[in-house]
């Protein structure tokens, strides 16, 4: 009966170069995890596949920048945070269909209206990605400052300076959508 060898063990064989299905049995313990975050987070089955591999091809690259192997997991998943943001940081327009946008939370004065799809787009889409991001982590994923923060690897107070920010800029474009049509804003208090 063989021991089943840790991840360490694992990143150390396929460092020295002497375990053969070392790299196929770490791939195969992280990727499903890997792939779900990417799908969390992407919402599209293809760009998770796409993270995934990119994920693990950078891993491969960089597994001499490995200083603790015992470490191998949450290393991975910092490589694929940033994977992740480069991946939102490209201009990508964030489709709106099935996502509920709940009104009474962001201005109090917009109670009582509703806003088609084609609206709640370009009011997100005049975000820039870092409000936008923020947006969508409280909003849509329901994580807490404290998990927003830890992903982006940024202060708890930057978070919630974006999130109002960003509920500031999304009251202004919902509420005056003609003064924010002329494309992607976010430079504006």
């Amino acid at each position: 009966m063989s021991k089943e060898l840790t991840d360490a063990e694992l990143v150390l064989q396929i460092g020295l170069g002497s375990g053969a299905g070392a790299e196929g049995e770490l791939c195969r313990r992280m990727a499903q995890r890997i792939r779900l975050y990417g799908l969390r987070h992407l919402r599209d089955e293809q760009a998770a596949e796409d993270l995934t591999q990119q994920t693990f091809m950078l891993a491969q690259q960089r597994l001499s920048q490995l200083r603790h192997p015992d470490r191998a997991r949450g290393w991975l998943f910092a490589i694929l945070r940033n994977c992740y943001r480069k991946a939102v940081s490209r201009p990508v327009p964030l489709a709106a269909t099935g996502l509920a946008l709940d009104v009474d939370s962001i201005p109090d004065t917009v109670a009582g209206q509703t806003f088609d799809q084609e609206t709640l787009q370009a009011a997100l889409d005049a975000l820039s990605d870092e409000f936008k991001l923020v947006v969508i982590m409280f909003y849509f994923e329901q994580r807490s400052y404290k998990e927003i923060a830890e992903q982006l690897q940024i202060p708890i107070g930057t978070v919630m300076s974006r999130l109002t920010r960003a509920k500031s800029r999304l009251r202004a474009c919902l509420l005056n959508p003609s003064d924010h049509s002329q494309g992607r804003r976010g430079t504006a208090p």
